[in-house]
């Protein structure tokens, strides 16, 4: 299996998209949802969706102080996170337009909840009476991403060789 990394201004057709790391956090940063996945104290997986801002080059998500995601997450920080990222305009609310996706392993971080009333971002998406029994998970991705279908036309998105790429993450 071959995964493209090619720098921008390549003109082959037969491999992935020409993407840099700016490139696919810009695509995050439009995006709002994601799937957050850690393992357990026992080593059990979890995965769970999540609502995000995005701050610079971390992701920001409030969960609340007692959820499994805080305490798991807190005990070793290491997360992979999956961006699905709306493609097909108004044509995917006619046909079935599977999403792009964005992939990275990560180390997150548990900030307390009171930092959020400094990320503005992330503070419209928790309801004001909730800011209190909360926690900030600060997600810094790692490694290289891992990218399905973006930078690339719709109708591509059926090659795989075509649509896919690895990026460092840095």
């Amino acid at each position: 299996m071959t995964i493209s990394t090619q720098p921008k201004g390549s003109h082959s057709t037969d491999t992935g998209p020409r993407l840099t790391a700016q490139d696919v956090w810009r695509a995050v940063s439009r995006a709002s949802f994601a799937v957050l996945s850690h393992v357990t104290p026992a080593g059990a997986p979890r995965s769970s969706g999540v609502v995000y801002a995005v701050s610079g080059d971390r992701m920001l998500v409030a969960v609340a102080k007692d959820s499994w995601k805080a305490r798991h997450i807190g005990t070793d920080g290491l997360v992979s996170v999956t961006v699905p990222i709306r493609r097909g305009g108004p044509l995917s609310l006619l046909l079935p337009i599977p999403p792009a996706t964005v992939s990275f392993p990560a180390v997150a971080t548990i900030h307390s909840g009171e930092t959020l009333y400094r990320i503005p971002a992330l503070a419209k998406l928790v309801p004001p009476e909730r800011w209190a029994s909360c926690v900030i998970v600060d997600v810094r991705p790692t490694g290289h991403y891992v990218t399905y279908g973006v930078g690339v036309p719709l109708l591509r998105m059926r090659d795989p060789v075509r649509s896919r790429a690895r990026i460092p993450a840095g």
